[in-house]
Formats: structure tokens, sequence, C-alpha cells
């Protein structure tokens, strides 16, 4: 059995988890996911944590045992403490306005850019050069942050553009005379 796999997940007490033959259903205070895993790996949910069992002869259970136990524990996390990702926009005029469930873009072009929300998913703009992305559901998140990203991706002589907080571009240098 993969390390990954052979880890147990340690289930906080605000934090529920089911399971009904292949489903696994988490439920806590941030919301409820559901993931149908595959008939290959069995999950035990015991007092206050939950162990991943695979046949040890197969290695695409092998395999599938690490991913499970990861896709869990990334449950168990978003419903007790939650996602969130950050974007910056960099350009002059550039901004960001969230109301209700569509966020509204001005990115340079002729028009504004109108991006609808989700369910399950929150968008906060702090200032209105912040996108905050906020969910249960890691997937979902990384998801929309990305498709926002999409909509301008920084470039890299000026480096405008929507980027991640966290992401450092490579700037290039301009065509010398």
């Amino acid at each position: 059995m993969s390390r990954i796999a052979k880890i147990p997940i340690i289930v906080p007490k605000n934090v529920e988890a089911n399971i009904v033959g292949s489903q696994i259903t988490v439920k806590g205070i941030k919301g409820s996911i559901s993931v149908n895993l595959h008939t290959i790996v069995q999950v035990q949910i015991e007092e206050g944590y939950i162990k991943i069992i695979s046949d040890k002869t197969n290695k695409f259970a092998n395999s599938l045992a690490g991913t499970s136990r990861a896709i869990i524990n990334n449950m168990v996390v978003g419903v007790s403490i939650g996602y969130e990702k950050k974007l910056n926009l960099v350009g002059v005029g550039y901004r960001a306005q969230g109301k209700d469930d569509i966020l509204t873009l001005s990115l340079g072009f002729s028009h504004p850019i109108e991006f609808r929300i989700p369910l399950g998913i929150v968008i906060e703009t702090p200032s209105q050069t912040e996108i905050l992305v906020k969910g249960c559901n890691k997937q979902i998140v990384g998801q929309v942050a990305a498709n926002i990203r999409a909509f301008r991706p920084p470039e890299p002589y000026k480096g405008k553009g929507i980027r991640y907080s966290n992401e450092v571009i490579i700037r290039k240098e301009a065509k010398k005379k």
C-alpha cells in the first residue's frame, strides 16, 4: 500500500463522515461534500479517524488508495476549515466588484466581464484589485480561481493581468533598438 494511504485521516469533533456503498459523505460547519470512490478501495470509519484499505495484490488499487485518501482528507479539511484562493489585479484601470452572484471585472477590454459565481462558492472583493475565492470544495475553488485568471492572465513584459497572490511572474526584457 502507498505511504500516503497508510496515514489515517483525523476527523475533528465538528465533522461527521458517513459511507453508503461506495459513496462517502462528509458534513461540517462549512458545508457538505459527497464523492463516489472506486469499488477497489474500502474506507473504514473508526472513532475519530478514517482509514483506507486497499487490495495489496492489485497495483491499480494501490495507486487509487493514495488518491482516495488525499480526496477524503481534502473533504474533511474543506468542511471544517475551508479553502481560499486570493487573486490580485495588476494594471491601470483593472478592478473587480462583487454583487450578489455576479463578479464584474474591468480588465481593459471595451466591455466589462460579468462572471456568474457557482453555487457553494463565495467571492469577496476587499479592495478593487483583490479577489478572494472561498469554499469547502478544494477542486471547485481552484477551478473558479483559474477561470477568473483566464480572462486576463499575466503577461511577461509589463506583468499586467490577474495573478495569484503567491505567483511569481518572470519578466522578459523589451526589444532593444
